[in-house]
């Protein structure tokens, strides 16, 4: 069976993923300044950020049409048997509701998946379900293995900048004015899709050194094979983490990420976070 793999730009795609021709990436958009972005084609993460900074403008991001997923399933359906998609969590965006009403309008067989997670972390679950489907595996096994697999998911994040989270809607006032006061750093984990606040910590050291707490909890509870370090705009940052945990577990694979300009958008370009699935094929 000839599949077609769809997902969206809040994707971190590695070599692999970027060199196959069977992946389909639709692009979110970030509105700048009265002017649109499609993400990942004119706007880099570099790019949004200087924009930013000299502009002093506030971005916002939008999700794709329901008509270009119908556009592309159209003409994905004449060459391919099956088209199965994987989108950025639908508690944070409308993609996943965009692809999925434009599937009901494609007479074509087509899976649309809540990855209940973005960037690298999602990634990872398209390359599992590619080597599934490379092993002979029905394409319903597939789903029902992915949703199981996705739901191990623990992601933790430092947000970069407190003030781009609060002017994007994503953190109130209060919470905002408390935090860069006591100069508190919210660890916040992705639960269920959702973005939530995990703990409250004073300095980023501490914040850092609990959220690698909760990864020993996890391995010693399950066999974890990867890690992935998330990070904004600053990759020495990132790859000093990597290094971090690549020395406390040397048996694990440790591997750094960018999280993309839409992300980017409400985290700021300081966030850095670490992600791992406690089940994986």
């Amino acid at each position: 069976m000839k599949i077609a793999w769809v997902t969206d730009s809040t994707v971190s795609l590695d070599e692999d993923l970027l060199r196959n021709e069977d992946l389909y990436v639709i692009p979110l958009h970030v509105l700048l300044s009265g002017k649109e972005y499609r993400d990942g084609i004119d706007l880099a993460p570099s790019e949004l950020f200087a924009l930013m900074k000299t502009k002093g403008a506030v971005p916002t991001t939008s999700q794709p049409s329901i008509g270009t997923f119908v556009n592309l399933y159209n003409d994905l359906k004449e060459r391919y048997d099956c088209i199965i998609c994987f989108h950025v969590s639908s508690a944070l965006s409308g993609t996943y509701s965009a692809s999925l009403q434009a599937s009901q309008m494609v007479e074509a067989r087509i899976h649309v998946i809540d990855s209940l997670i973005l960037t690298y972390p999602m990634a990872a679950l398209i390359k599992t379900a590619m080597k599934m489907a490379g092993e002979g595996m029905d394409i319903n096994d597939i789903i029902d293995r992915i949703d199981s697999i996705k739901e191990s998911n623990h992601t933790y994040v430092l947000i970069g900048s407190l003030e781009q989270l609060h002017r994007s809607g994503r953190m109130s006032g209060s919470q905002y004015y408390i935090g860069n006061m006591l100069n508190i750093k919210p660890i916040i984990s992705i639960e269920n899709g959702r973005l939530i606040v995990k703990e409250k910590v004073r300095s980023e050291k501490r914040a850092k050194q609990k959220i690698l707490s909760y990864l020993q909890a996890d391995m010693e509870k399950h066999l974890i094979k990867e890690i992935y370090i998330l990070y904004g705009l600053h990759k020495e940052e990132s790859d000093s983490f990597r290094e971090e945990v690549s020395r406390m577990y040397p048996e694990l694979s440790v591997s750094s990420y960018p999280l993309g300009t839409t992300i980017g958008v409400h985290a700021g370009e300081k966030t850095i976070g670490i992600s791992w699935f406690n089940h994986m094929y």
